[in-house]
């Protein structure tokens, strides 16, 4: 006897009527975001708009609708809208309306500050409802691509190169001008204009990467007085002169390879991770509660290097929620401004000094734990803090605290580009996807 098959009647399907409340949960992310943000105080949005102009959508409808898309992986706000139409959870959200992607897009950009605001009081929050204590805390960084093409960049040496030859070339279109009337398949002033327009722009690339240098060239020259001041010391300490080669002055002015980018001049050309890609990115950092696996604190940078990032993002945290006792770190935040700066602000720092290895041999493992002299080298001091027992609980939890956050933004949330240009409005963003993984991860913890 031939098998039975339920098959699907589309055209009764499509008379079939849905209840969202049947089909929606009590317990749905969905739910839970229009609930907390019912709980916010979002007048300082409602005062930014004006008392004219038509009937606008309210600030909580498309907050929630950017929330739980970024929660879910949608960004576009094209796509947001499109969702209103076709995706239950967004319908909900948006209570049957649908905004159109520009007013979604507008929201986002002109209220990214207030954002800030509101991942300090969803932090409140989740601190009242019990799902928050500030204790240890792990940072980590992670590159994030920036809406501009690798293409569209331009190398300080290339630049010189391209400038030279429209320069060139500006200088046969004048000469031809006399002979304008003979050539009347040419118009010189169309082509002039058009290589002038180049090298304004090639103009202001060349200044951004000049003022560019010189920063790091002040960076570089303090570092290398720290340097020989350390050497200097360790002379007169030890009557020797240290061994090695001594430290070369960095050399001021741009480098071959400083690149500008036409599409997003703040982004940079970084490298990715464990990758071996370079792309135009940015370099998002962030600081988790690791009993909560809340982030408590971001920042946004274009400095391709995790060192000069750590203050900032501990500094970001709301002094509201108090101060964390101790902080982990890996090895690229390593420096003594940094161990000095965490303490001066009451944080006991656990900061790797180099890579660990993964095979170390038992003769080592079962040598005893020395603690070494107080003059010793700050790195030596910190490699032994780390191999005590409170030391080793506190770094572990970065492996399954702060990692697995970025993991999920990148790869749950799937949040590997920004949608705004420029640093500010990048940081923006950056701040409201780690809101939209609060909202997640609140969510996780309310209703287990």
């Amino acid at each position: 006897m031939a098998r039975e098959f339920i098959k699907a009647n589309h055209e009764d399907a499509l008379e079939s009527r849905i209840r969202l409340g049947d089909v929606l949960p009590a317990d749905h992310l969905a739910r839970f975001v229009v609930k907390m943000i019912s709980e916010l105080d979002l007048q300082p949005i409602y005062s930014r708009y004006k008392e004219e102009g038509g009937v606008a959508y309210a600030p909580e409808m498309l907050l929630g609708l950017l929330l739980y898309g970024y929660a879910t992986g949608v960004f576009s706000s094209r796509k947001i809208e499109r969702s209103t139409y076709e995706s239950i959870p967004f319908i909900y959200i948006a209570g049957g309306r649908h905004p159109d992607h520009d007013t979604v897009n507008t929201f986002r950009s002109q209220f990214l500050e207030e954002l800030k605001d509101v991942f300090i009081q969803v932090l409140l929050v989740a601190q009242a409802m019990g799902l928050l204590k500030l204790g240890n805390i792990s940072l980590d960084g992670s590159k994030v691509h920036a809406d501009a093409s690798k293409s569209k960049a331009v190398s300080y040496q290339h630049l010189l190169k391209v400038e030279a030859q429209l320069k060139e070339e500006v200088t046969q279109l004048l000469a031809l001008a006399d002979r304008a009337e003979q050539l009347p398949a040419i118009d010189i002033g169309h082509e002039l204009h058009i290589r002038q327009r180049h090298l304004l722009g090639l103009s202001e690339a060349k200044a951004v990467l000049e003022m560019r240098a010189e920063a790091r060239h002040a960076q570089e020259m303090a570092e290398y007085a720290a340097k020989i001041a350390d050497r200097e010391a360790k002379t007169k300490e030890t009557g020797r002169k240290p061994g090695g080669r001594p430290p070369q002055p960095p050399t001021p002015g741009p480098r071959d390879k400083d690149q500008y980018n036409f599409t997003d001049p703040e982004s940079r050309i970084m490298k990715g991770g464990s990758s071996r890609n370079f792309d135009q990115s940015f370099n998002g950092q962030i600081a988790v509660d690791q009993t909560s696996r809340l982030i408590v604190g971001n920042t946004l940078s274009n400095h391709p290097t995790d060192q000069l990032q750590a203050l900032p993002t501990v500094d970001a945290i709301p002094s509201a929620l108090g101060i964390p006792p101790a902080a982990a770190l890996d090895a690229g935040y390593f420096s003594q401004a940094n161990v000095t700066g965490l303490q001066q602000r009451g944080i006991d720092p656990y900061i790797a000094v180099g890579r660990e290895s993964h095979h170390i041999p038992w003769q080592e493992r079962m040598q005893p734990l020395t603690e070494p002299p107080a003059d010793a080298p700050l790195s030596v001091q910190m490699a032994y803090k780390l191999k005590t027992a409170i030391g080793q609980l506190i770094y572990a939890a970065r492996k399954s605290t702060v990692e697995p956050v970025i993991g999920i933004i990148k790869e749950v949330l799937g949040f590997r580009q920004f949608s705004l240009r420029g640093l500010v409005k990048a940081a923006g963003e950056w701040s409201l996807v780690c809101l939209a993984y609060n909202f997640k991860r609140l969510h996780t913890l309310a209703i287990a």
